[in-house]
């Protein structure tokens, strides 16, 4: 673990209790942070207490969108050990979005020791209750200060942490999602493939509409032809018609999503027969009017493994496996769940212990 300069607070917030958390409302006590300047590279890594930031502004992040995240969870075994899932392949993702954004990548193992780092000195705020677990928020955004398109000179890495409970109100329950034809989220050679604050933006008008008719999550159609499925807002989406597992392949339009990875390895093993292909709306509609769509789930680090009980396309709705939980997304979900919790052996070697 990396020997960063380390401020302590001197004003601890209260804990909150693990039956209140949501998702994303409350933050730790500290935060990580480093510069980089044109020149100089990436330098002053630290831990400090968690504070706000002063921008001037024409900090130019604020108009020009160069900003970049990720995401992945601590978790409090039985055992008292604290576990981050594949955190090392989350670094490495984090420079894969920065490419894409012409943000200059960063050390990975400094990315990785900031995880560890951060994670110990905020320790007694990994919760305990089963199901929860320690968010962690790597960012990067662009710092320069003027009026003018183009990559920034200079940048922030800062890492800050969140207690969090279940990502749905519903918890871990068949959710009802909402093709939509109307709204495009991301085209091949655009930014779909990078976690960027502008993709995000980008789903807010379809999902609010998915919402209002009661939708849980939008499940975004390709931006060409609006027919091919892509992903929902928040995960990758996967479905399984007869004995086949389908999902989207990456093609430049989705996200390499860590679960999504880890859920095919996993059903590889198991000897599922896999497909990675692109996959039409209209193939999963007649699917499960056919009765040949036997489960429908999304993989995301906020929900896990989430089932889809319901799926709305053009006014019509498709009940999938009488709404309830089907075996491979349950069996996904235990599997994954008993890793990060400790409970399950890992034999792929995704979870890392955190030095405290």
């Amino acid at each position: 673990m990396g020997n960063f300069p380390t401020t302590l607070t001197t004003t601890p917030k209260p804990k909150p209790a693990d039956d209140s958390l949501s998702f994303g409302k409350v933050l730790t006590d500290h935060m990580f942070v480093m510069e980089y300047a044109e020149g100089k590279g990436w330098h002053s890594p630290r831990i400090q207490p968690y504070q706000p930031f002063s921008m001037d502004p024409a900090t130019t992040v604020l108009h020009y969108g160069q900003a970049i995240f990720d995401g992945l969870k601590a978790f409090r075994g039985e055992d008292g050990k604290i576990r981050l899932f594949r955190a090392g392949r989350h670094a490495e993702r984090l420079n894969i979005s920065a490419k894409k954004m012409c943000i200059p990548e960063m050390p990975v193992d400094i990315i990785r020791q900031s995880f560890d780092a951060l994670v110990a000195v905020d320790a007694d705020w990994v919760p305990r209750k089963a199901g929860t677990a320690l968010y962690l928020r790597p960012t990067v955004i662009a710092t320069d200060v003027m009026l003018g398109v183009h990559p920034a000179h200079n940048y922030i890495y800062f890492l800050i942490l969140s207690p969090v409970g279940s990502y749905y109100k519903e918890g871990v329950k068949p959710v009802k999602i909402l093709a939509s034809d109307k709204h495009v989220r991301a085209v091949q050679g655009g930014l779909g493939e990078a976690k960027t604050a502008a993709n995000y933006a980008a789903s807010l008008s379809g999902q609010a509409e998915a919402e209002a008719q009661g939708y849980t999550q939008v499940l975004w159609l390709d931006g060409v032809h609006r027919k091919y499925i892509d992903e929902v807002g928040t995960m990758n989406i996967m479905v399984r018609i007869g004995d086949e597992v389908i999902t989207p392949p990456l093609a430049g339009t989705i996200l390499s999503g860590v679960t999504r990875a880890s859920s095919l390895q996993l059903m590889r093993d198991w000897g599922l027969k896999v497909s990675e292909r692109a996959i039409t709306i209209d193939e999963v509609m007649q699917a499960g009017r056919d009765g040949t769509l036997k489960e429908m789930w999304g993989t995301g680090t906020a929900a896990v493994v989430s089932p889809v009980g319901t799926l709305g396309y053009k006014g019509e709705d498709i009940l999938i496996n009488g709404g309830v939980t089907g075996e491979v997304t349950q069996r996904l979900y235990d599997s994954i769940v008993g890793l990060q919790y400790g409970k399950s052996n890992d034999a792929h070697g995704w979870m890392s212990v955190v030095p405290v």
